[in-house]
């Protein structure tokens, strides 16, 4: 994709409407305006964890560091044995891991050998210590033994001077113990992206205050939290703005000064308290997009002063639907992080009805679940409603019915994103 120079540009195209945007298209031109974050630090290893690495590992030396045994049983020389009957060996002695024989395993020689220990001098391939069978006479290996079985090559996990990792990769567990098996002690990471997120509405209360009529608590910043939180961002959290312009211009003004990204829940929709986009065509240059969704229609993003933008709808549901479908990725890919890895999706039948109709995408929260035979479906929480936050807590999955789809019979196809691990 070429990369729009300016948000002007990129509302010129043919196929641009903000009033009804298709989700795969307003994903496109978002990622058009994405450029990682600038800046690391340099961690212990051990505190790496779910960060993103700043620059390529490349190994100091091979691992493993020299040939060792992949088994438990007898090291010996391939070529001294009988191609066709019996050969018996005498036990020369043994090799541990970490405490390998010592001498030059001659003919007519083998050595008891143990997982990961040193292949001793003189020997090519082990043979697992129930194929042989050991008496006074000696050690008897029966024929069929193949050259080189059971025997791990120095450099067969990674080889000296190789990249292990490239900039971008995520350290997760396997990553750590991977660091350390190259003795790091230190690595370089990027640091972490600052996300400032308020609420606005003059409806919000805080959590333990109580309410009053038509008031409720303001939830939206905590499951923002959680998902800010959950993929490693720094959160500042400015609270809860009344809908009043002179503050939200404060709001906005003061987090693109401090953050990354701005991230607000509500006032982007068409009503007259509304006021976001009037204040943000003040401090920035934005797309406002109707998504062609449900749910979370309202949804702007652009840029406020270096911040990127992301004004999200105001129904919990809604939130968390659009912050999946659209801030996920882009957060990561400011991040660094490289490849971002889309949520998997696959097809099941599904076991409840469900009505839609053609024009526009839709996420459903559903329950993916096995039945006694081992396959999968998957079934509406219930109440679809963009205000139950519940449905979201119940889900493992969004049920997405495209474009074009229909109402949905108990039986049919369809396209399910996981969601386990997320929510």
């Amino acid at each position: 994709m070429t990369r729009p120079r300016n948000l002007q540009e990129a509302t010129r195209g043919d196929d641009y409407d903000p009033n009804s945007m298709p989700v795969a298209k307003a994903r496109e031109l978002i990622r058009g305006f994405l450029h990682p974050i600038e800046g690391f630090e340099t961690l212990p290893v051990r505190m790496s964890l779910g960060r993103i690495l700043a620059e390529d590992i490349v190994s100091p030396f091979d691992v493993p560091g020299h040939d060792n045994s992949a088994m438990d049983g007898y090291a010996l020389r391939h070529a001294g044995l009988s191609p066709e009957g019996e050969t018996i060996l005498q036990r020369a002695g043994e090799s541990f891991a970490g405490r390998p024989f010592g001498g030059v395993v001659g003919p007519g020689q083998c050595v008891r050998i143990f997982t990961g220990a040193v292949m001793p001098e003189g020997t090519d391939t082990v043979v697992m210590q129930e194929q042989v069978v050991a008496d006074a006479a000696g050690i008897h290996v029966g024929p069929g033994t193949r050259a080189g079985q059971n025997r791990r090559r120095a450099g067969d996990d990674i080889k000296s001077g190789a990249r292990v990792f490239a900039a971008g990769q995520l350290i997760r567990p396997a990553e750590l113990g991977m660091l350390a098996s190259l003795g790091l002690v230190e690595v370089r990471v990027k640091r972490r992206l600052r996300v400032a997120c308020f609420s606005t509405g003059d409806e919000l209360r805080a959590v333990g205050a109580p309410l009053g009529p038509g008031e409720i608590h303001d939830s939206n910043r905590y499951t923002l939290f959680g998902m800010l939180t959950r993929l490693g961002c720094e959160v500042l959290d400015l609270g809860a703005i009344a809908d009043r312009p002179e503050l939200l211009e404060h709001a906005l003004a003061s987090a693109s000064q401090n953050a990354d990204v701005v991230i607000t829940s509500g006032g982007v929709s068409v009503g007259d308290a509304d006021y976001v986009k009037t204040v943000l065509d003040r401090l920035g240059e934005v797309l406002f997009w109707k998504i062609a969704m449900k749910p979370g229609r309202p949804l702007a993003y652009g840029r406020v002063g270096h911040a990127h933008f992301f004004g999200l709808p105001g129904n919990p549901v809604a939130v968390m639907v659009s912050f999946y479908e659209f801030v996920r990725e882009a957060l990561l890919l400011l991040m660094g992080q490289h490849p971002v890895a889309a949520l998997p999706t696959f097809r099941v039948p599904c076991s409840t009805p469900i009505k839609k109709a053609p024009g526009r995408t839709e996420f459903q929260r559903g329950i993916l679940e096995p039945a006694a035979d081992g396959s999968w479906s998957v079934r509406v929480t219930g109440d679809q409603s963009s205000g139950i936050l519940s449905s979201m807590s119940l889900a493992n999955c969004f049920i997405v019915l495209s474009t074009e789809q229909g109402n949905v019979a108990p039986g049919a196809l369809v396209e399910v994103k996981l969601l386990e691990g997320l929510i």
